[in-house]
């Protein structure tokens, strides 16, 4: 892609400069991205944080953005869009990343990056900037959703870019720029927050023999700390979709919320694992998925009484390509965009409530019922099924399933 020509500091302020537009956070690296894309570029540039639930002070965060330098900065509320139009058709598509990762920060890039291109437009910017380091998953994520959006925009990577190999060269030009750093001795890990998880990786985790530190964690009790008495919920669905939590009519973005709450004190959604990044190398990372990871069961559950097997089957075998494809920051593709019509023509049957007891980390189904459930206790009864199945009709299904080995047996 197209890169803004450097400009050296000696050019000083001019009139009809360029912009960029920065996701910006407001932790070390983009706060550092912003002070630097200044010094180099002498751009205006907009920061741009968008608000997926990371629960922080975005007011603080905008006033230090401004602070720092930035021509303009933009808080804007993504919550409900995050929770209804990228978490919930994820959670349709059971996605599970390698088995075991529930995609909480590969779901909100395609969302950020897509109001950044926008925002870019509106502010007539012809360049965009993310933090994310040339090892990490987040430059792809970021940059294949900006050429979905706009191909015709220039991005600014500047991990990619800069003389910085490391945090602690990165700390001091915080430093010598006047710019607070955040991570600290206490905290000797990165984390990335929004409303669907917390992710922690770096620092003491890069080491495997180094097990999480309790305190580390945030929204989850340990099973040790959690209450000793079962907690039972109620969560209905329509369309797939989860619509009310102990029958009350609730938005996409207030179920996740209240989840997170009682999920969370029940030990509920912790997951330390090692995966497979984008460019092949094995990462580290732990993660905390209370609501993401109570809805994710729930919904297999219902579909267990509301689809055919052949169906489950069908969906199941998507899995794998459909996870990957949020992973590698393909949201916006032709192919993610068909499985997913797939697995939404799915849903329209998966309808009903699931009751659930939430203990010590563990998730236990009460009951599930639905209208469209194709679950039958008189026909599938050990007890007198009142002529409902004839058992002889298996003779004629085995005789035709097992015509293979047969026919395989006399080669």
């Amino acid at each position: 892609m197209a890169r803004l020509k450097k400009k050296s500091k000696s050019a000083g302020k001019t009139d009809g400069k360029d912009k960029i537009v920065l996701a910006y956070s407001g932790g070390l690296d983009t706060s550092v991205i912003l002070k630097w894309l200044i010094n180099t570029y002498k751009a205006d540039v907009i920061a741009y944080c968008c608000d997926v639930g990371q629960k922080e002070d975005l007011a603080a965060v905008k006033e230090k953005a401004l602070k720092t330098g930035a021509s303009e900065a933009i808080v804007e509320d993504m919550k409900e869009e995050f929770a209804e139009n990228y978490i919930f058709p994820m959670l349709r598509g059971n996605a599970l990343y390698e088995g075991a990762y529930l995609l909480g920060t590969s779901i909100a890039r395609p969302l950020i990056a897509k109001r950044q291109i926008e925002i870019a437009a509106e502010k007539g910017a012809k360049y965009v900037a993310h933090g994310a380091t040339g090892k990490g998953n987040d430059q792809v994520r970021f940059e294949l959703a900006y050429a979905a959006v706009n191909p015709e925009i220039k991005v600014i990577a500047p991990w990619r870019e800069w003389d910085i190999v490391s945090r602690a060269e990165l700390i001091k030009y915080a430093e010598d720029n006047g710019i607070p750093v955040p991570v600290t001795k206490a905290k000797p890990y990165s984390s990335d927050k929004n409303l669907f998880h917390i992710s922690y990786e770096g620092g003491i985790l890069e080491n495997l023999e180094n097990a999480p530190e309790e305190s580390m964690f945030e929204i989850t009790a340990s099973p040790e700390k959690a209450s000793d008495k079962p907690e039972k919920i109620e969560i209905e669905y329509k369309n797939g979709n989860p619509v009310s939590l102990n029958k009350k009519k609730m938005t996409p973005l207030n179920i996740v919320d209240a989840l997170n709450l009682i999920a969370g004190r029940n030990a509920i959604g912790r997951a330390d694992i090692v995966e497979t990044r984008i460019t092949g190398m094995k990462s580290r990372g732990v993660y905390e998925t209370p609501a993401g990871t109570v809805l994710s069961f729930a919904h297999r559950v219902m579909e267990s009484i509301t689809l055919t097997g052949e169906e489950i089957e069908l969906k199941n075998s998507l899995v794998p390509q459909y996870s990957k494809l949020i992973y590698e920051g393909n949201w916006f593709s032709p192919e993610l965009k068909a499985i997913q019509s797939l697995i939404d023509s799915t849903q329209t049957s998966v309808n009903g409530t699931i009751g659930l007891e939430l203990y010590k980390g563990n998730i236990k189904v009460l009951y599930r019922k639905s209208k469209n459930s194709l679950y039958s206790q008189n026909i599938v009864t050990f007890e007198d099924d009142k002529g409902a199945y004839s058992q002889n009709d298996a003779t004629g299904f085995i005789h035709l399933k097992s015509l293979r080995y047969k026919l395989t047996k006399r080669k």
